[in-house]
């Protein structure tokens, strides 16, 4: 079975594109629109330091958790 587009790449296509999704991302994942592999475990991590930071409004180092996930958005070249 084939892999769907990540849906942060095609919005991130579409946002270049005028807002459209650009003809050439179509239902099934490209090289440039494939999952990037990440351990679930550091998205938890990531994800609990956020919900941290927004009930104790203290920093709980969410922005050093989320910048070392990978981004495609940060990347990729245009």
């Amino acid at each position: 079975m084939a892999k769907q587009p990540e849906a942060l790449a095609t919005f991130a296509a579409s946002a270049k594109n005028a807002g459209k999704k650009p003809k050439d991302i179509g239902l099934e994942a490209t090289p440039q629109t494939t999952p990037i592999r990440t351990d679930p475990k550091r998205k938890d991590e990531a994800a609990r330091k956020v919900l941290r930071e927004g009930v104790f409004h203290k920093d709980q180092g969410a922005d050093e958790a989320i910048d070392a996930l990978p981004d495609r958005t940060r990347t990729q070249k245009s």
